[in-house]
């Protein structure tokens, strides 16, 4: 035993004291030389790839000499450190180079307090493929600093099969985003267990002699087709919540008529045969908003969420390129002011104009996250900025960018929705950009732009970004009709039933309709609004319910109109509205794109599961819409096709 003392107090003394520069250096150079390795890997042009040994100067060789001249002592002292230092660089190398469709899971890390993380949930040990290994390191960020490394072996590394065969991520416990390079191509997958999305279900079928009437309000969203893009890219079919039909439909634009004299939008109908169901019809609804030859001026505040939930490429770094293609759109006459929220909120660029570039360029720059979120706070602050910016004919609106994780503030839905409609009476509306997968709450998100009077969209690629804040920012940011609501009476006569697909969220009451009171959705300039009916007529096999017994029956039909059609609006602005009528004839011809339409919304039923479309498939959705792509200056549809032929596989 004192022998093996006295070899223990030998190496202790043959071992340096701890220089921790240098380790920290040598630390992150191996993050660097590591990051280079996989872009090699991936194919990068502009560096060699790497090789295993280079024929005079190779990394074996000269492991192979330095063993060969080591003498016992040394090859003790070395390999005791090289022990150590191997968990701390094994972790990351056999996560990249695990099989595709494994993921490194971190049960336990021990970091700096307010070190942000990637953090994913623990895998079951038993899952098929897992290979479970004990003893990790614990590793602690100081600053640019390495603290010191502990091992323990009261904790698991899991390799488990991740959501998605083509999902890929790099996790490195406790290491500050700042201090990763983020990869090429690298791909956050969806978390859906983690997300919030709607859970209305579809709009049921109604018997016309019943229930005639129909009432909803208008929806120019379209975060549902971005995020129905996102997971279909990323190689997994959406939540079914996460699927609003409108929202898909409205992602694209139609050749409707555009109105004439001092209407704000025009309605246009159209009626057509059903592709996805024999003896049923359609029944096309399309808006066209007007676009103003002047924009009025804009006072824009940017609330913006720097949470350490944002702390990711696709989220805040993102979130900043965006708002750069948007400044590029502002004038002279525009304004921008900057607050942030996540432990506290703060205004960190005072009412700025749109013209001084530089001085809004470097507040975004300076933006970092880290911290709880604080969304009340936040909301507050912008609110009270806003007004301080506004001026008479001008837009105020509050554009809140976040990945809709609102922990810590008001908590209750109603209060929330009380006090942002408090906000928008007084003219100021609010929009929301929502960035990122993983705890993205959609639904929360949905509910604060409906209330606020304002779109919701998702931004997930700098593409998206550029269709949302720059090609259509006008139509985004400046209303033409506030509360527009649409009401559709059918005739009995001619129609047995009816449904309306999508616009689920946006169902009101049929009292509600002549209420001016009750909130309804707005309508931006060159906006477009669609909306689509399957109808059956009478006498057609295809009824799905049976007449009543000893219901009164219709009286017979003494003109063709399968029925009619009302529109409630206000001018921005106004308090009473206003109303437009029109009746739906049997005999209307279809509107112009209305195949492409219809296909995207057979698409939409498909992914939701609907058992009313019968066997309906993705192959036919995507025949009807390769046939009515016509022109496609930007390849939003060619790229719809592409997403449907992905569902198709990934439903396999």
């Amino acid at each position: 035993m004192s022998e093996f003392d006295d070899l223990k107090r030998a190496l202790d003394a043959a071992k340096p004291d701890p220089d921790a520069t240098r380790k920290a250096e040598n630390f992150s150079l191996a993050l660097e030389n590591f990051d280079d390795l996989q872009f090699s890997r991936q194919g990068k042009a502009d560096d060699a790839r790497l090789t295993s040994e280079d024929p005079k100067t190779g990394l074996l060789r000269g492991v192979r000499d330095m063993i060969v001249n080591f003498s016992t002592k040394g090859i003790l002292t070395a390999t005791t450190a090289l022990a150590a230092l191997g968990l701390v660089v094994f972790v990351p190398v056999l996560r990249d180079n695990m099989p595709t469709g494994s993921d490194l899971v971190v049960v336990e890390s021990k970091a700096r307090p307010d070190a942000p993380l990637i953090e994913v949930e623990e895998a079951p040990a038993a899952q098929s493929g897992g290979v479970a290994l004990s003893g990790a390191a614990e590793i602690g960020i100081v600053g640019d600093e390495v603290a010191d490394t502990q091992f323990s072996t009261d904790m698991d590394i899991t390799f488990a099969p991740s959501p998605s065969p083509m999902a890929k991520s790099r996790v490195v416990a406790g290491v500050p985003a700042h201090l990763a390079k983020p990869q090429r191509d690298m791909i956050v997958a969806p978390q859906a267990d983690t997300e919030a999305f709607s859970e209305a279900e579809a709009n049921p079928l109604k018997v016309t002699s019943e229930d005639p009437v129909s009432t909803f309000s208008i929806d120019v969203d379209t975060a549902s087709w971005s995020i129905i893009r996102n997971s279909l890219t990323y190689g997994t079919l959406p939540p079914e919540g996460a699927v609003r039909i409108e929202e898909m439909v409205n992602y694209f634009s139609y050749d409707y008529p555009a109105p004439t004299g001092d209407q704000p939008f025009k309605a246009s109908i159209g009626v057509s045969d059903t592709p996805w169901k024999d003896g049923t019809q359609i029944v096309h609804i399309g808006l066209q908003g007007t676009m103003s030859a002047e924009r009025p001026a804009m006072n824009l505040v940017f609330l913006i969420d720097t949470s350490g939930s944002m702390d990711q490429p696709n989220k805040l770094p993102l979130l900043k390129q965006s708002f750069r293609l948007m400044l590029g759109q502002l004038s002279e006459n525009d304004s921008v002011s900057i607050v942030t929220y996540a432990g506290s909120a703060g205004r960190v660029l005072d009412p700025t104009p749109a013209t001084d570039r530089d001085t809004i360029l470097a507040a975004l720059d300076n933006l970092h996250a880290g911290g709880g979120t604080a969304g009340q706070a936040g909301l507050q602050q912008a609110y009270a900025t806003a007004k301080e910016m506004a001026e008479e004919g001008e837009v105020s609106r509050v554009i809140l960018a976040t990945d809709g994780d609102f922990n810590i503030g008001i908590h209750d839905p109603d209060e929330l929705e009380t006090y942002i409609a408090k906000e928008r009476d007084s003219g100021t509306y609010l929009s929301v950009l929502g960035f990122g997968r993983g705890n993205l709450d959609d639904a929360t998100m949905q509910a604060l732009a409906q209330t606020g009077n304002g779109m919701a969209a998702y931004i997930d690629t700098l593409a998206e970004a550029q269709k949302v804040l720059v090609d259509q920012l006008t139509g985004a940011l400046v209303p033409i009709a506030d509360d527009v609501k649409i009401q559709v009476e059918f005739n009995p006569a001619l129609v047995a039933e009816y449904r309306l697909i999508g616009y689920e969220t946006r169902a009101l009451n049929r009292e509600d309709f002549n209420n001016d009171k009750v909130d309804a959705g707005e309508i931006g300039a060159g906006h477009q609004v669609t909306a689509i009916y399957e109808i059956t007529p009478v006498g057609s096999d295809a009824r799905l319910t049976d007449p009543l017994r000893y219901g009164t029956a219709p009286e017979p039909a003494n003109s063709n109109e399968l029925g009619f059609l009302r529109l409630r609006y206000k001018a921005p602005g106004e308090d009473k509205s206003q109303l437009i009528e029109a009746p739906i004839l049997a005999d209307t011809p279809p509107l112009p794109d209305a195949n492409f339409a219809l296909a995207i919304a057979g698409f939409g039923q498909i992914l939701r599961g609907s058992d009313l479309i019968g066997d309906w498939s993705f192959g036919e959705a995507i025949a009807l819409a390769q046939g009515a792509k016509g022109a496609d200056p930007y390849g939003y549809r060619q790229e719809a096709i592409t997403l449907m032929r992905l569902g198709e596989s990934l439903s396999r």
